[in-house]
């Protein structure tokens, strides 16, 4: 199979837990793109957290939010809001359990709660800037993605309160709301329809839990060696961790890049 597009998750995946990009990831990625084949982000991220790394590694197109927010080369794709009557009930139930929301609108993030500690824990770990504080932030502006700050477990306690929105736990504080049905997996199928591609020309790279439905979708879909346990049965190839040179071992095995001895220097 001649793959045509390499869709990348960036934390831990592209970057590792110093949220650096390791040299031998960024040279891979170069010669990726020497090769003709377009590199594209694919996160849970928003967009005005990945500019740096984008401008680091010449890469134009991302899909951000998990699905909720495509951009390629400059053109913005899609836009997928969650409804207002979505967010009302999050923001009832969030304040009967007495838990912390952030919310993710198109150029800036803000939270329901000022130094919640669960905010702080979660956020800083993706060493970002911490959200401004505006708890009526979703009730004016569009929100693509939120964050519930709850601890493992404690998400049973929205079992049937949240029927139009999906959880999924990023970190041990810390959930991704996002509108049903919304995944990484729907953003590359409106950007592989803008190019005239199939999901089988995809070749895509996750490690965590919000990566499934991206795996599943494209023609190979490939988990770091560090992924979260329950992403491996999605993946059709498990490369090496982030920081042993799992994105080249894994472009190889796409037949996308030489061994490195092979590859393009310079």
């Amino acid at each position: 199979m001649s793959y045509k597009i390499v869709f990348f998750d960036i934390d831990g995946t592209l970057v590792n837990e110093q949220k650096e990009i390791p040299e031998d990831t960024q040279r891979a990625v170069a010669e990726l793109k020497a090769s003709g084949i377009e590199p594209v982000i694919a996160t849970g991220r928003a967009p005005y957290f990945i500019q740096p790394l984008l401008e680091q590694l010449g890469i134009e197109s991302y899909i951000c939010l998990n699905g909720a927010y495509v951009v390629y080369k400059g053109e913005a794709l899609l836009k997928r809001e969650i409804s207002k009557h979505s967010l009302e009930a999050l923001v009832r139930a969030a304040r009967e359990h007495g838990h912390s929301l952030v919310f993710q609108g198109e150029h800036g993030y803000f939270a329901t709660h000022e130094d919640h500690p669960f905010v702080t824990s979660s956020v800083n770990s993706l060493k970002v800037e911490l959200p401004g504080f505006d708890p009526d932030f979703w009730e004016r502006e569009g929100v693509y993605q939120a964050f519930l700050h709850c601890e493992s477990g404690e998400e049973q306690l929205y079992e049937g309160k949240l029927a139009d929105l999906k959880l999924i736990r990023w970190h041990e504080q810390a959930m991704d709301v996002l509108p049903e049905g919304g995944s990484k997996a729907l953003g590359i199928a409106a950007l592989l329809e803008k190019l005239g591609l199939t999901p089988e020309d995809a070749v895509a790279f996750g490690d965590n839990l919000n990566d499934k439905e991206m795996l599943s979708l494209v023609g190979l879909g490939v988990a770091m060696g560090n992924s979260h346990p329950e992403l491996l049965p999605y993946a059709d190839y498990v490369t090496g961790d982030v920081d042993e040179g799992g994105i080249r071992q894994g472009l190889i095995h796409a037949g996308l890049l030489k061994e490195e001895s092979q590859a393009v220097t310079g």
